[in-house]
């Protein structure tokens, strides 16, 4: 860890990173940003801590899980700041996700102006919900929700 001069205090932190001390202090707790503590145990973070409170952020404004953020901070070095490398690295795991993300809101986008006021609520004919009709391959009812076994209910 770096000396005490070096480091951040929690308001410092969450100045810099445009976080609330809470959400520091939970990454903290889960480990995704390391603290050391003061004599007085007060919460003190290297400035490494800010990059990677920006990519907790850049990850979760894309839609990537905290358990996929967490797994690909797991594989940064907490002794360093890390690099340019090591960022494009645990991105190029994302632009599938992303490149998903941009064709669904490129085909909302193309098709919106069919589905406002249009009335159809047509499963069989929405090219947006059910592009294709895949869902009537699959039979009657709602084919996505979990089908749940009840007991017989005695009394």
């Amino acid at each position: 860890m770096k000396p005490a001069e070096e480091l951040l205090t929690i308001g410092e932190v969450a100045e810099r990173a445009g976080f609330a001390t809470s959400a520091i202090r939970f990454y903290d707790k889960e480990g995704l940003v390391v603290a050391v503590r003061t004599s007085g145990n007060q919460r003190r973070y290297p400035r490494s801590a800010l990059r990677r409170l920006a990519f907790i952020r850049a990850a979760q404004n894309v839609g990537v899980p905290l358990a996929e953020i967490r797994e690909a901070l797991a594989e940064l070095p907490d002794t360093r700041t890390p690099t340019k490398a090591d960022w494009a690295r645990l991105s190029r795991h994302w632009r599938a996700r992303l490149d998903a993300q941009i064709e669904g809101l490129t085909a909302l986008r193309d098709n919106l102006d069919s589905c406002i006021g249009c009335g159809c609520l047509s499963l069989q004919r929405c090219a947006l919900y059910n592009p294709g009709d895949v869902a009537g391959t699959r039979g009657p009812g709602a084919q996505r929700l979990p089908k749940v076994i009840r007991e017989p209910h005695h009394s």
